[in-house]
């Protein structure tokens, strides 16, 4: 990829999800979880973080222990969990790349009597969680005070690399805008990222996008650039 030359393979994408006031956050909130969550977190495509609105935020978090989040709240367990987990190069740490939420608890020093989904924890825009792409189920959820605040957080996160993006919404205009904003070869709004990549959503079913060098979602017919932009059962002809 560096080389310029055409290739089909993954490319870093660290996408955020938006939710706003107006989302229907108990759907919002199994679609996260079970995106973060799918193969532990490795795809390129899956929820990195999260940026949510601070009405909806406390309703969010809790709905998502509901469907199988863990909430750590420690600072120095939140700590502990990015000293061992991000080498001191910044890469994240290949003993944890992929490997289920309970292992890394329980690394950490916290053992749960439950099969834990994904780890959440509250953070700032620039916590290492939100800013590097860790491949492992950890979440970060930045609160910020309105959709045009959390817009703008979720656009830095993303940090042009044009990939994917998600959106939990009920408002038309402002997902139409943060697609416009966005700009990123896949967007999934209100539903699960990988609806991104065919699976409850439009288009071929693929694991494969290499938005460095422009092809986007590939399929059995073509590797042409097909950008995605996938709106669930929020609005469906289907």
């Amino acid at each position: 990829m560096q080389s310029g030359k055409k290739v089909i393979a993954a490319g870093e994408g660290n996408p955020p999800s938006l939710v706003d006031e107006t989302a229907n956050v108990e759907k919002a909130a199994k679609d996260i979880v079970i995106g973060a969550s799918f193969d532990n977190n490795i795809l390129c495509t899956a929820e990195k973080s999260v940026v949510a609105v601070e009405q909806i935020v406390d309703y969010l978090i809790l709905q998502m222990e509901k469907n199988g989040a863990y909430l750590v709240q420690d600072e120095a367990i939140i700590q502990k969990m990015v000293d061992m987990t991000i080498m001191e190069n910044g890469a994240p740490s290949r003993k944890f790349i992929g490997k289920n939420a309970n292992y890394i608890l329980a690394e950490a020093g916290i053992n749960v009597d439950f099969d834990v989904r994904v780890i959440i924890l509250r953070a700032d825009k620039i916590h290492p969680f939100v800013v590097k792409e860790m491949l492992m189920p950890i979440l970060p959820v930045v609160t910020v005070t309105n959709f045009d605040e959390g817009l703008a957080t979720a656009l830095q996160i993303e940090n042009r690399r044009h990939h994917t993006a998600t959106m939990h919404s009920q408002n038309v205009g402002r997902m139409n805008l943060a697609a416009k904003k966005f700009q990123t070869s896949i967007f999934v709004k209100n539903g699960s990222s990988f609806a991104g990549l065919g699976f409850g959503g439009e288009g071929p079913t693929t694991f494969t996008i290499a938005t460095p060098t422009g092809e986007c979602t590939t399929s059995a017919r073509d590797f042409a650039r097909k950008r995605r932009c996938v709106l669930t059962d929020g609005f469906s002809i289907r």
